[in-house]
């Protein structure tokens, strides 16, 4: 994952790699939960999404960053995509030990009976990665990049209109984005 590079398509003042991303997801996606379960009444496995936020991304080892434009261009495209991204990730899976692999499989894709609770903590997930991508653009735009300025208009409203559906979604963009980009000394 340290050897897939994110946003390839275009120039940014400090590249990303999947890794990075990964962690940083499984954060947010953790902070998420937390926020769902101590604020808004549920009882989530904040580190279980932690955990499906580290492997949301993994099948890019095979497939590459395929940049957001390209993925969600028309609906055939992104059927053809996720094809392909369950294509990889079985492939992903099909390295390890047969005995192992259930507990992956769990990871990578929810059990056709997974609870209420599993499908909302993925909905999370997907929202985690939508925030972190926001974070990147802002990131990049602090840093003289206007490169991203259109990305970042295009995330911001992914972000909004996830946050009007989760409201823990909400409660971090108000509460935690502003200090992203932030010294160190700023925020003591």
């Amino acid at each position: 994952m340290k050897y897939i590079e994110r946003w390839a398509l275009m120039r940014s003042s400090r590249p990303e790699n999947l890794s990075e991303h990964s962690l940083e997801v499984a954060l947010i996606a953790h902070m998420l939960c937390v926020i769902a379960n101590v604020r808004h009444g549920c009882a989530l496995d904040s580190e279980r999404a932690a955990l499906v936020a580290l492997y949301h991304d993994a099948s890019e080892i095979i497939t590459g960053d395929l940049p957001t434009p390209v993925k969600y261009h028309d609906g055939q495209i992104h059927d053809a995509y996720k094809a392909v991204e369950a294509s990889a990730e079985e492939r992903l899976l099909e390295t390890l030990p047969a005995d192992l692999r259930p507990a992956f499989e769990d990871v990578f894709w929810p059990t056709a009976d997974a609870d209420a609770d599993e499908l909302y903590l993925r909905r999370l997930v997907k929202a985690a990665d939508k925030i972190s991508a926001l974070i990147k653009c802002v990131d990049e735009a602090r840093s003289g990049n206007a490169e991203f300025a259109s990305a970042e208009k295009t995330c911001r409203a992914s972000v909004e209109e996830a946050s009007y559906e989760l409201p823990e979604v909400a409660d971090f963009v108000r509460e935690f984005l502003p200090s992203y980009g932030a010294t160190l000394d700023e925020l003591l």
